[in-house]
């Protein structure tokens, strides 16, 4: 079980430490996948809030992630649930101020599938420091 968990918990670490990669090098192709912008709209100002909101984000994720699934230390994954748990909670808001549409489905079922890969690892990997 520890395997498992630690190679899902490093899995979406590295899924997010990509993305967040992506982001940097091509942030208007990100924005424009993500539905933020055309591409090519975004201007000075909206690239570097691409690279520092949004890569920042998954970079921390990434990180902290990877961190805990290598070091087998369920604490690090108190900051990547929390903010899973965030952004989850807004998908939730703008289905109930905006209602329903269908492209978010698939952010919010990436986000229940991850928020449930850390929470996991957060009460299922056994700290290497005891």
């Amino acid at each position: 079980m520890q395997v498992l968990i630690r190679s899902l918990v490093g899995a979406a670490g590295a899924a997010a430490a990509a993305l967040a990669a992506l982001t940097w090098a091509f942030p208007e192709r990100i924005a424009a996948a993500l539905g933020l912008s055309a591409a090519g709209s975004l201007g000075s100002l909206g690239a570097a809030t691409m690279r520092a909101d949004i890569a920042g984000f998954f970079a921390v994720i990434g990180a902290l992630s990877l961190a805990a699934a290598w070091r087998a230390s369920p604490r690090l994954l108190t900051a990547p649930t929390a903010m899973i748990a965030v952004a989850l909670s807004g998908r939730a808001l703008t289905l109930a101020l905006n209602g329903y549409t269908p492209a978010l489905v698939g952010p919010m079922a990436i986000e229940v599938a991850l928020l449930a890969v850390f929470a996991g690892g957060r009460a299922l990997i056994k700290d290497a420091r005891t």
